[in-house]
């Protein structure tokens, strides 16, 4: 099925530069909110990170790239290397970021060579020019040979609105008309979709999968995914936001100040997301950390969906599909909180099932838009109220005067499904009580992937009177 990214539907900025020259910060900046994480430990971009910038006459997609050429693990090294590469060959406009207080480095010189050879317009972005003193050490860099320099701070904003001069000059001209409507289309995206799990699950292997290119970076070290990464995407004419998150670990096994961060930022793209695809290693099971990111799920009352990954692993396998059966029963056990989330068995790396990850979305969504009409609502929930009456708590028991559903089929977002009762005291609604309700409303309607909320308002027997002659 053909697929392309929304990024290419504005014009695409790239940064580029060695590590810790403040590639991030740059990106911060002209983006108008902290995605990348800005740290003094050299490398910790190793993705590509995508957003819109607003903050020029047009918007345009920025890129933030791995630092080229540092230190760290060769695999990474390269991997680094060739998402800038990509990067570079896809943008419009490079901002080629170098560090005024460090000076000239040798990776700068071979770096300039590269971006000579893309024959894209590149601009100099001399950073960390902080103070006025500092303004003399630009000069420095008219060695690399680029037409177009600009000095900035990044950490202080200064020089930034000069940058965004020249980057609007450079990006071509015909992205000139209809930009509101191309803008529209980035910033109003569908459905997001936060993929998260432990380290190493396969989360970046099964957005490549699904982007059918290697966007992200896959490695089996641990933590290579740092930040929380925005990608664009569009298929059959529907459009999503894939998030890829740093995997989570327990928090006492955070071995550095920048894991806790890219933690911080997983969550908070549980929080952001519309849908999260919990990925679970087929071949290790569930696992305690797996139950606590279910839990962050639960927490933020998000949609969900889980996948077990690796089944390229398990397959060859005598047994294979016992043990997938027994895994899945394992899941259900485990992360019985998520009860209502799918589980599909996938391999990120051959592809198998992955597929089959957009059919169980739709079926979310048309979910989703699914409502239960009034009267039918309160005559079931009349009806399990009588064959269970709730518990008496005290000397008094819970009274239902009235409910309703508060979302349904004109809500285009994938949300979880709230119902609000009308009792006699909220605080009479226990929690086994509430479990069994939903359930009652589960019977009704599945609502596969959507957590079944229950609100409780006080309403007193004559209000109940006055509410039902109204009607």
């Amino acid at each position: 099925m053909e697929s392309k990214h929304a990024e290419e539907s504005v014009g695409t900025v790239a940064i580029v530069g060695r590590p810790n020259v403040g590639k991030s910060a740059l990106f911060n900046r002209l983006v108008g909110r902290n995605i990348a994480i800005v740290h003094d430990q050299p490398g910790i971009t190793r993705d590509r990170l995508a957003a819109l910038s607003s903050r020029g006459r047009r918007p345009f997609s920025v890129w933030d790239t791995g630092g080229i050429g540092g230190a760290g693990e060769t695999e990474l090294t390269a991997l680094v290397r060739h998402a800038a590469d990509a990067a570079m060959r896809e943008s419009d406009v490079i901002l080629f970021v170098v560090d005024a207080q460090a000076g000239l480095n040798p990776i700068d010189h071979e770096l300039a060579k590269m971006l000579r050879k893309s024959k894209r317009p590149v601009v100099v972005v001399v950073n960390k020019i902080d103070h006025d003193k500092h303004e003399d050490l630009e000069s420095e860099f008219a060695q690399l040979g680029f037409d177009n320099s600009v000095p900035i701070s990044a950490a202080h904003g200064r020089g930034i609105s000069g940058l965004l001069e020249i980057v609007d000059i450079l990006l071509p001209t015909e992205l000139d008309s209809s930009i509101e409507n191309r803008k529209s289309k980035i910033e109003n995206l569908p459905l997001s979709l936060a993929i998260v799990g432990r380290p190493n699950a396969g989360k970046s292997s099964l957005i490549n999968s699904i982007l059918r290119d290697a966007r992200t970076i896959v490695s089996e070290l641990p933590g290579t995914t740092r930040d929380a990464v925005d990608i664009l995407y569009e298929r059959a004419g529907e459009k999503f936001l894939l998030i890829d998150t740093a995997g989570i670990r327990a928090r006492s096994k955070h071995s550095t100040s920048v894991e806790v961060f890219s933690v911080m930022r997983a969550e908070r793209a549980i929080r952001r997301a519309d849908l999260c695809v919990l990925v679970i290693d087929l071949t290790s099971g569930v696992t305690s950390q797996d139950k606590k990111i279910a839990g962050l799920i639960q927490e933020a009352e998000k949609p969900c969906l889980i996948v077990l990954n690796k089944w390229d692993l398990v397959k060859p396998t005598p047994g294979a599909k016992g043990a997938m059966e027994r895994t899945i029963v394992d899941v259900r056990e485990r992360i019985f909180f998520l009860e209502y989330a799918p589980v599909l068995v996938a391999s990120a790396l051959t592809g198998e099932n992955v597929e089959q990850l957009f059919h169980l979305i739709g079926t979310i969504r048309r979910a989703a838009g699914v409502r239960i009409g009034t009267g039918v609502l309160n005559r079931m929930l009349r009806t399990a109220f009588e064959e269970n009456p709730p518990p008496m708590i005290g000397t008094r028991r819970l009274k239902l005067f009235y409910a309703a559903q508060t979302r349904g089929e004109n809500d285009v977002t994938v949300s979880a499904m709230k119902f609000v009762l009308f009792v006699n005291q909220p605080k009479l609604l226990s929690d086994s009580y509430k479990r069994y309700l939903e359930r009652r409303i589960r019977a009704m309607s599945p609502f596969p992937g959507l957590p079944v909320l229950l609100s409780c308002r006080a309403r007193s027997e004559s209000e109940r009177r006055a509410s039902a002659r109204a009607r």
